[in-house]
């Protein structure tokens, strides 16, 4: 997942030469001595990482500008990656989201790294007042009967 506009330009930069080795793999000359299909696990490989990266950024571009406004979780193992993009949707920096809690940008970036793995529930509550995020959401209990 693209956090960052940073990781965004980085992934762009990958997706420009990936796509530049497929046109080379599929225009190049290959030797008697290279087996043709070959030419094709190249394409598949390529082609199929391409596919990854532009995912990731149309989605990581669609957060930013806010053509995704909310999403449905299932599971609270999802809750770190909504709070992501939530900051994202919200037009958030990790600077401006670690201004607002009063922590160093440094650590929004490891939280978000490890899908703030370890982060307390008090703490997670203040990254989504600070997001301005709401959730509505039913929770459905085991019956013991």
């Amino acid at each position: 997942m693209i956090t960052n506009q940073r990781e965004y330009r980085v992934t762009k930069s990958w997706m420009a030469r990936f796509e530049k080795d497929l046109v080379v793999n599929d225009t190049r000359e290959i030797g008697p001595d290279v087996d043709p299909r070959m030419r094709q696990v190249m394409h598949d490989a390529l082609a199929s990482e391409i596919e990854i990266l532009r995912g990731q950024m149309d989605h990581y571009e669609q957060l930013r500008d806010g053509r995704i406004t909310s999403r449905e979780i299932t599971s609270l193992r999802e809750l770190p990656i909504t709070l992501i993009e939530a900051r994202i949707a919200a037009g958030q920096s990790q600077r401006t989201l670690a201004e607002q809690i009063g922590v160093a940008e440094q650590q929004i970036q490891r939280w978000e790294a490890n899908e703030y793995s370890g982060v307390n529930l008090d703490r997670l509550q203040s990254i989504a007042d600070a997001l301005g995020m709401r959730i509505h959401k039913t929770i459905t209990y085991s019956s013991a009967a």
